[in-house]
């Protein structure tokens, strides 16, 4: 995501992280209202109105269009729309965490359940197991088969449980197994 896309995303969610403003993005977004009557509907002053308005009329959200001595208020659906094509794509949401560490927590599970490269535990969490877990398929090569008496001497240098770590491999589909043979699937 570019940098003045993450800042407009981010200008958006803070303007509609208040309740009011949410309240009134709902209100123009039916019908045209004055900021004298959007202060009665919602049972704020109308300084406050006028400040939330000017708020969500930074973003485009809302239009104003003068009416004799008041002015009229809707919410800009096209505005909106354009918000929404640009910004809040699967592809644009998915691309905020391009500076993130997506793999810090796996460290972190391995950190904590390996001394060296021995397993400390077979973790009881089902999602810290499957880490251990595409760790330790990592020990195995692509396109190899592995009699049982070789799968349990490689898993024996990482702990004593083979059969445990071996039926988990093959439960989380991480291997195969066929007539005693094991093979890596990923």
């Amino acid at each position: 995501m570019q940098p003045e896309q993450f800042t407009i995303l981010l200008r958006f969610f803070k303007a509609l992280a208040d309740d009011s403003r949410l309240k009134i993005v709902g209100i123009l977004a039916n019908q045209e209202c004055s900021v004298e009557e959007l202060a009665v509907l919602l049972q704020l002053k109308e300084p406050t109105v006028s400040h939330h308005l000017a708020k969500l009329k930074e973003l485009n959200l809302v239009t104003m269009r003068p009416e004799g001595n008041s002015r009229l208020y809707k919410l800009d659906s096209e505005a909106l729309q354009s918000i929404s094509k640009e910004i809040f794509t699967p592809e644009k949401i998915a691309s905020l965490i391009e500076d993130v560490d997506t793999e810090a927590w796996e460290s972190k599970v391995l950190k904590n359940y390996f001394e060296g490269e021995y397993l400390k535990e077979i973790p009881a969490s089902r999602k810290k197991r499957l880490v251990i877990l595409k760790w330790l398929v990592n020990q195995f090569d692509i396109g190899v088969n592995y009699p049982e008496r070789l799968v349990n001497d490689i898993l024996k240098r990482y702990h004593p449980d083979c059969a445990t770590l071996r039926r988990e491999l093959i439960g989380y589909q991480l291997m195969q197994r066929e007539n005693g043979v094991y093979w890596r699937t990923t």
